[in-house]
């Protein structure tokens, strides 16, 4: 029974007994932790032998197969082959020994953007993405969506052929019809036709476009891109004359201040930044700086969770502390004291400016007005930041284009165009609501799609084209600060898809294309030597776009006038870190992997604050009615710690039912409530509740460990005075133990993770999930707390509820060296190996799961249903997505972190056969190498002078629920921030008892 089932619960919605409960309790997962509801009893208690939940007598096998993704019947696949003429990221050998991967380079989008890959590939078949460490964009990481591209290339509901007028007719009748329309169009000069792009910055796509300009004048180019945002363009084209993109320079910065940009989280230089901020964090020593980070935001996001100080505002609030920051910068005391939250934090902050000078940073937030975008870069340039950890450089994805999807409608009304190409979006999913793109489309005379699925669009186009994935094609990107990658394909297109390249050809009249000559072709200046090089290093050597010198004019302007929102509910529009504008909806990857704070999965909810659910008397769960512009939809409601009052979230992706796992999932599509003159937030918004609930499936309470000292964490200022401060009121780890003592002959393993890097981000998680065959289970079984993820990242909430701090702590299996899982298996499935994991024999495991009653930290996972599909007559080509170094689990089975042992023997087998010991970080995990933080280092811990080790020995190094005294392997640096001591409310150390 669990030790807080008798304590009598109260409801999650009484706000003040909640402020009650956080006081003077640490660390809390969520409201009804707090409250000690039902719904959290009920997994408390599920960890324990009155199991609370059962299974299900019927097992629905069709839903299991969908969320296999990759592991349907994929017809084509078996004459699938390598890609030709590509360069592997190592010296390639002789001939290909079956068995042992190669490695290539290449890039992959995200929003238009190229950030650095490094894909392995076994016989042909792209198995794993790792970030290029020789990529400005990546330096070595990546992000949760970049490791689920290789689910996505397999994806059997991917368009497998071209369809005309709903039938699926042959490429080359495709052909013959845009033969036809190049004559056509060569006659009138591309009168009428008009070419509808996504964000792209690449070059070959630019010249090609550029090109068809030539051959047809009159051919108009227009651009869709529902995650865009034009406020820093239309700010610095005012300021300076021309469109800039700013670069930031965190690792310079002493002192950064947010003003709603979330830099860890969004934006095609996160994985850059997020290293670049980790690397100013770092304390092992006494002596140690760090930087400080102060957040203002509209929505809780990873970066406002690592900041030494944040508050939360309404999206329409940001603007006025903006210039009450810049008012009392210049000395303007009564301009500064209007800040909604007085002056004492303002002047604080400003203060830290002034004394970090050059070496200070605003960041405006992306998707705010031009005027909050004027007023950073002017506070950037009095303090003179511009040039040091600020840059500006022409815009790397500059596309010359006559209007946005508004403008190609209103084209399309007037009779100026009368027929489209609609090349990668979804416009009739992702449009403003008051755009009605169905009413456009359908006047026109002739509709062509091109894209990876057919989608929403696909179903109105009179041609419907397949798309090459990006694992299959060849092109070319810049990144955020503008370097050049050649993106190379791994595999032949498995269902004939064409490149984007291919089909601007044929537009021209070059109808049999080859993708690679249309490439190459854009960069004739390299020869063979230097091209090949680009390709094996994954870089363009010299593109990197040189900064520009910017003069700041002395009037920046002023806020557009608005009417007051001091009564009115405000939404604010946030894209699904994963699924982003819904293109990801069919990865069932990305459904499942938790949202890194509310921990949501298989569907979205209503983010809402505690105050504004108990004034409008809302529960989690709660169906609302969200009404905005004559637009409404329903969706659940989630009360969210930290979230500002009076200020709804709805996140975009969701709602989609075009692919059958995205069909699975719940939640709404919030873009019937999103308006082209308000696409990321808003006022007015109408909310009226509703009598029924929904289910809203979230893993915060699964795997709880309550009662203990869990996330450690101090101040710098008390880690100076204490560094030991882990030890403060935590009991001794025992010394003595009954279990053996292991010795160790060759390497002993270990693991040490930094909690002041960790953001959050979720990308170790799904990088373990990619290279060891982790299965998804669906939003059913999810919400029995049957999730599979070997590694999770626990989101811990201290002090209070409407403004709490917000740790992260990575919980993968301890590998203990006294291991409670050990000696309870009956079959000895649970054994300590010669270098000190705890692995699992899965052909032994008989499914007792007497290792997980006895885990103490629930990072043991079972296999309930049969996940995977085993029949060797119908099986065939549906694995190809698994790693084949590693062992498929079954039904039945127990499964765990393996400390990635596979590739622990890869670097055993290579350095036996080199004959020398295995070198100190040779051997990479998957969750550190895809960590952007670099938080996670592992090694061999009998090296004294190791990397691991090094971390081990630092003053602040603990071990999770040492008084158990199973020693664990893998232990954690306590957290440390850098609060300011002029702000009250900070805590000195704390243990974080639960």
């Amino acid at each position: 029974m669990s030790a807080i089932a008798d304590i009598k619960p109260f409801p999650a919605t009484d706000l003040a007994a909640l402020r009650r409960a956080a006081t003077g309790r640490e660390p809390w997962r969520s409201l009804d932790e707090l409250a000690e509801t039902a719904e959290f009893r009920r997994f408390v208690e599920a960890e324990f032998p009155a199991i609370a939940e059962r299974l299900p007598f019927s097992l629905d096998r069709r839903t299991l197969l969908k969320l296999m993704g990759a592991s349907l019947s994929l017809a084509g696949l078996t004459a699938c082959s390598e890609a030709e003429r590509i360069v592997p990221y190592v010296r390639q050998p002789e001939d290909i020994i079956p068995g042992k991967p190669l490695y290539y380079a290449t890039a992959l989008s995200s929003d238009g953007y190229g950030i650095g890959a490094v894909v392995e590939s076994h016989e042909g078949r792209p198995t794993k993405v790792e970030g290029n460490p020789d990529h400005p964009a990546s330096r070595g990481a990546t992000d949760a969506v970049m490791q689920a591209a290789v689910l996505s290339l397999f994806d059997p509901e991917r368009s497998r052929t071209p369809l005309r007028q709903g039938e699926p007719a042959g490429y080359g009748d495709f052909l013959k019809d845009m033969a036809k329309l190049a004559g056509g169009l060569a006659a009138s000069g591309g009168q009428g036709l008009a070419l509808l792009i996504e964000a792209t910055t690449s070059p070959t796509t630019r010249a090609q476009i550029g090109s068809l300009r030539q051959r047809y004048p009159k051919l108009r180019v227009f651009k869709h891109d529902p995650l865009a945002a034009s406020a820093n363009e239309q700010a610095t084209a005012k300021l300076f004359g021309r469109p800039l993109t700013p670069i930031y320079h965190l690792n310079r910065a002493d002192v950064i201040v947010s003003l709603d940009a979330d830099f860890l989280g969004e934006g095609p230089g996160r994985l850059a930044y997020a290293r670049d901020f980790a690397g100013r964090r770092r304390v092992r020593q006494s002596t140690d700086t760090m930087s400080r980070l102060y957040v203002v935001e509209s929505t809780p996001t990873i970066t406002g969770a690592a900041a030494d100080h944040r508050h939360a505002v309404r999206p329409s609030a940001v603007e006025g502390v903006a210039v009450a920051i810049k008012a009392a910068l210049e000395g303007d005391l009564h301009a500064a004291s209007l800040s909604p939250f007085g002056p004492e934090w303002i002047n604080a902050l400003v203060d830290d400016l002034r004394s970090a000078g050059r070496n200070a940073l605003v960041m405006p937030g992306a998707h705010h007005t031009p005027f909050v975008h004027a007023v950073a870069f002017a506070m950037n340039a009095r303090l003179g930041a511009i040039g040091n950890t600020l840059d500006f450089i022409e815009p790397p994805d500059t596309m010359p284009i006559e209007g946005d999807l508004a403008a190609l409608c209103q084209a399309i009304a007037t009779g100026s165009v009368d027929s489209a190409m609609v090349l990668g979006s979804n416009p009739l999913h992702t449009a403003p609501s008051d755009v009605d793109v169905r009413k456009a489309f359908l006047k026109l005379k002739l509709l062509f799609h091109w894209g990876l699925y057919r989608d929403e669009t696909a179903f109105l186009a009179q041609w419907h084209i397949p798309a090459a994935h990006e694992l299959e094609s060849w092109s070319d990107i810049r990144a955020y600060d503008g370097t050049v990658s050649i993106v190379q394909p791994l595999i032949q297109p498995l269902f004939g898809g064409k490149s984007l390249h291919q089909l601007l050809a044929a537009l021209g009249g070059e109808f049999n294309a080859d993708m690679q000559a249309l490439v190459r072709a854009t960069w004739t200046a390299m020869d063979e030597p230097a091209w090949r090089k680009a390709l094996r290093d994954g870089v363009v050597p010299n593109t990197v776009t040189a900064p520009v010198a910017v003069s700041m004019p002395a009037d920046i302007g002023g806020p557009t006038p608005h009417a007051s929102v001091a009564d009115r509910l405000e939404v604010r529009f946030v894209a699904d870190p994963w699924l982003r504008d819904g293109r990801h909806a069919n990865s069932s990857w990305l459904q499942e992997l938790p949202r890194p704070l509310s921990k949501l999965v298989w569907g979205n909810a209503a983010l809402i604050s505690p105050a504004t659910a108990q004034r409008l008397g809302l529960e989690n769960g709660q169906m609302v009615n969200l009404a905005r512009g004559g637009k409404d939809i329903d969706a659940p409601a989630w009360i969210m710690p930290g979230q500002p009052d009076d200020t709804v979230t709805l996140s975009l992706g969701f709602g989609r039912k075009v692919g059958s796992v995205a069909a699975l999932s719940g939640g709404y599509d919030a873009f019937p409530l999103r308006t082209a003159e308000a696409p990321w937030f808003a006022d007015g918004l109408v909310l009226a509740a509703r009598d029924s609930t929904a289910r809203v499936v979230t893993t915060q309470h699964h795997q709880a460990m309550e009662g203990r000292a869990i996330v450690r964490h101090a101040t710098l200022d008390a880690f100076r005075q204490n560094p030991h401060f882990v030890r403060e009121g935590v009991p001794p780890a025992p010394t003595e133990s009954l279990y053996p003592d292991w010795t160790y002959d060759q390497e002993a393993w270990g693991m040490s993770i930094d909690l002041s890097a960790c953001i959050g981000c979720m990308a170790c998680v799904s990088a373990c999930q990619a290279e060891n065959n982790i299965a998804t289970v669906g939003p059913d079984e999810a919400a029995l707390g049957h999730e599979m993820h070997w590694l999770r990242i626990d989101r811990y909430y201290a002090g209070a509820v409407d403004q709490p701090d917000i740790f992260f702590q990575p919980v993968p299996c301890m590998h203990c060296e006294k291991a409670p899982c050990e000696v309870v298996c009956p079959v000895n499935a649970t054994i300590h190996t010669h270098d000190g994991l705890n692995a699992q024999v899965y052909n032994r495991c008989i499914g007792t799961r007497y290792c997980s009653q006895n885990c103490p930290y629930k990072v043991r996972r079972f296999n309930f249903l049969e996940y995977q599909e085993f029949d060797k007559e119908s099986a065939g080509p549906r694995q190809a997505v698994h790693n084949p170094d590693v062992t498929v689990r079954s039904r039945g089975v127990m499964e765990k972190c393996t400390y990635c042992v596979q590739r622990i023997a890869e670097k055993r087998i290579r350095a036996q056969i080199e004959n020398r010991e295995i070198g100190d970080g040779e051997v990479v995990t998957a969750c550190q190498q895809a960590c952007p933080t670099q938080a996670i280092t592992f090694g061999d811990i009998k090296k004294k002078d190791s990397h691991v080790s090094r971390e081990k020995a630092a003053p602040h190094n603990y071990a999770l629920l040492e008084e158990l005294n199973t020693r664990p392997r893998t232990t954690y640096l306590g957290k440390i921030s850098n609060p300011n001591a002029g702000i009250a409310g900070k805590p000195g150390a704390e243990t974080g008892d639960g």
